[in-house]
């Protein structure tokens, strides 16, 4: 029920849905009783069982409640009889019992109508939740976890909670009203009948409870196969080229198979489990029934003055009817297991901490007037330390390039100064403000970013450049791909900007995509760009269009460059060399070849000496 409680906040915004909904609900169960409490009068009508009054009946005491009231209907239907004939009664009757029963299904639709709203409000304000929540988590998060796993709660697990943790609703007002209310009818027609229905009730409830005890394990296994072969499935996607290249989609298959193997069998068990709730309450019910028909029976034989034949009947209907709540509040109480594990894999994504937070009195930037720099910096991502005591000034204008062997920190440091992650020791400052003490919205608006993956989205080129600048011109899309060496492909695409570019740009090559996200980097117009290894997964004809792209980019901005192709780097102001986490050498192009040095031997390397 903890789980249920932290829920059913998110239903708060909803709660004049719910409050409909219930009274709704406490209408449409005592319709429910009425409806069979109606035919009562028509029955002895129709079968003549009571001695007809014509002496209106008086109040006397409490205890002679239930007669008074059989007593002064007697006389009214008599009455009735007398003025206008048997035919007409029993049609005023007939019409009674229709409105009532009519008005039963109005309240039921409308208990129904309301209680939508409710559940598809929660749906969505759990989604939205999750997905701020997705975004707002720091990268390091999803280092480990699988995407599918996460894609699988925020569908699948989401609308479990939708459907089976919110019957709660229906399981805490309309079904235990409607046994309720029918108990309360059967009281007051027999109570000594009624005995035996309690006496029943314990054994139900130990049934089904047993019954329900592993739903929530059995459920969990379900969900967590379903999140890890849906990651099997993006992940399929994602690298089909790899799949096919190294002829690997036997063994794909064989795990997807695997996966779908266990889920059948997990989904089997749930579902027999669960598949047990209708039956087992419906046979406990009937077997009730069939005590009732023989004991009630006896009684009506018998000419028991506490209970006649029109009476027994209504009072089976009235019996009968709380089979269908009994079995109603089994599935619930199964769906509740179901919805439980279900709401503790959505919670365990939007109650997780987020480590990289703005500080309480954090300020927003808007400027870049001097430098960014970095002191002292150590960080670890485990337990190895990627980066030591680690400090460098990048002034405003200037150029600084980072080089090094794979490993040696270079990308860490741009997901630093970023704040993807956050510093250990020492401190990133801009402008002497600690990035820390700066809102994440406004230390990023501040940067331009350009990766080694030309990171795009299945939309036109206008909606991957304005990722930045939502209020962007055609026309300051045009210069910014003209600075970027793409508009001389971009205007022959069939609509030009407007053409969607497929998922992942895969209908652009390698070099356009990344020409693309330098344009996007442009067209934001940062102060300071971030450029991670912009070059190193490009051809030599690529590389060029890329590098002049770059170069134009960066005229009257701060850079910092992370490069593995020294080519690209010649005429940076300052170049940093780096080995293990630490600056080895640093200096200009020239200075560094001339040391003959670590620059000297990766220059070499790469055969540019």
């Amino acid at each position: 029920m903890n789980y249920f409680k932290k829920i059913l906040r998110f239903a708060l915004p909803y709660k004049k849905y719910g409050i409909l909904n219930i009274i709704f609900n406490v209408l449409y169960a005592l319709f429910g009783t009425l409806s069979f409490i109606s035919l009562i009068p028509m029955l002895q009508v129709l079968l003549k069982q009571t001695e007809p009054i014509r002496v209106k009946p008086i109040y006397q005491q409490a205890e002679g409640i239930k007669e008074y009231l059989e007593d002064s209907l007697n006389y009214f239907i008599n009455t009735q009889v007398d003025l206008h004939g048997e035919g007409y009664v029993l049609g005023i009757m007939v019409g009674v019992v229709i409105t009532v029963f009519f008005l039963k299904n109005v309240f039921g639709y409308l208990a129904n109508f309301f209680i939508t709203y409710l559940r598809n409000g929660v749906l969505q304000d759990i989604r939205n939740t999750m997905y701020r929540k997705i975004l707002d988590l720091e990268l390091s998060f999803y280092s480990e976890k699988r995407k599918g796993d996460t894609i699988a709660r925020i569908t699948s697990d989401v609308l479990e909670v939708q459907h089976s943790f919110l019957s709660i609703l229906e399981l805490f007002i309309r079904e235990p009203l409607a046994i309720i209310f029918a108990i309360g009818t059967m009281l007051f027609l027999s109570a000594k009948l009624t005995l035996f229905v309690f006496l029943f009730i314990p054994v139900a409830g130990f049934v089904i409870s047993r019954i329900g005890k592993s739903l929530k394990k059995k459920s969990n296994q379900v969900q967590t196969e379903q999140g890890y072969f849906l990651s099997l499935v993006e992940e399929t996607l994602a690298n089909l080229k790899i799949i096919k290249g190294f002829g690997a989609e036997s063994r794909m298959t064989s795990q997807f198979e695997d996966s779908t193997h266990r889920f059948k069998d997990y989904s089997n068990s749930l579902t027999h489990r669960q598949n047990l709730a209708s039956p087992v309450s419906e046979f406990l019910g009937i077997t009730v029934i069939g005590v009732l028909l023989w004991y009630g029976g006896n009684m009506v034989l018998a000419n028991s003055e506490s209970l006649n034949g029109a009476q027994f009947i209504a009072y089976m209907g009235l019996a009968y009817q709380i089979l269908t709540p009994a079995k109603s509040i089994a599935k619930a109480s199964y769906s509740v297991k179901k919805g439980n594990a279900a709401a503790e894999r959505i919670l365990e994504i939007i109650e997780t901490e987020t480590n990289i937070k703005d500080h309480p009195e954090a300020i927003d930037k808007t400027t870049f007037d001097q430098a960014i720099t970095i002191t002292d910096i150590t960080f670890a991502y485990e337990k190895e330390k990627v980066l030591k005591n680690f400090s460098v000034e990048v002034p405003k204008g200037q150029t600084i390039a980072l080089v090094g062997q794979s490993g040696s920190g270079k990308s860490t440091i741009a997901n630093l100064v970023t704040r993807f992650y956050d510093v250990q020791e020492g401190h990133i400052a801009i402008d002497g403000v600690d990035i820390k003490k700066m809102t994440k919205q406004s230390l990023r608006g501040l940067m331009g970013l350009v990766t080694q993956d030309a990171i795009l989205f299945n939309d036109t080129v206008r909606g991957n450049l304005t990722l930045g600048k939502q209020d962007a011109t055609s026309q300051e899309i045009i210069d910014a791909l003209k600075v970027a060496n793409a508009w001389e492909f971009v205007k022959d695409l069939p609509q030009g900007i407007d053409t969607n570019i497929g998922d992942s740009g895969n209908k652009l090559s390698g070099g356009q995509k990344q020409r693309l996200s330098i344009a996007r980097a442009v067209l934001k117009n940062p102060p300071i760009m971030i450029l991670d290894e912009a070059t190193s997964a490009l051809d030599t004809e690529s590389e060029r269009l890329v590098q002049q792209a770059l170069e134009n980019m960066m005229k009257n901005r701060t850079s910092l460059v992370i490069a593995h192709r020294l080519s690209t780097i010649q005429k940076a102001d300052q170049i940093i060399v780096m080995q293990r986490g630490e600056i080895v050498e640093q200096g200009k192009h020239q200075e560094l070849l001339s040391k003959k040095g670590t620059y000297h031997k990766l220059v070499e390397m790469q055969s540019l000496a």
